[in-house]
């Protein structure tokens, strides 16, 4: 999966589309993530013993993962992401819009000397 626990995420489809939040839980077996504040649900609980009053409680469900896309909070954008292996290093990640963008401001650069 593209996402792990506790990644900024961008919802890229579905009603809650354009919202950014940070995942809680992860369901491997069927792709799904559940973020903090996304999503909500209306659940109704049913009373327990005569004393207690039943309520009406908002539950984060969860979002399939392919329908958000890892978020940059120092960049402010959402990014597909690569992974290199390079040498002596386990993995890198490379943010597939940032590095897009990094380019286009050194031929920029260059453009303009």
């Amino acid at each position: 999966m593209h996402v792990k626990l506790g990644d900024t995420v961008k919802v890229i489809s579905g009603h809650d589309k354009g919202k950014v939040g940070e995942i809680t839980e992860i369901i491997k077996h069927n792709s799904k993530v559940v973020i903090r504040e996304i999503n909500l649900k209306t659940k109704h609980v049913k009373s327990r013993s005569e004393d207690e009053p039943g309520q009406i409680v908002k539950i984060e469900a969860p979002i399939h993962s392919s329908n958000v896309m890892l978020y940059s909070k120092d960049q402010k954008v959402a990014s597909r992401v690569g992974h290199e292996t390079l040498d002596m290093v386990k993995g890198v990640e490379n943010w597939k819009k940032a590095v897009k963008e990094k380019e286009k401001a050194t031929e920029a650069v260059v453009v303009a000397s």
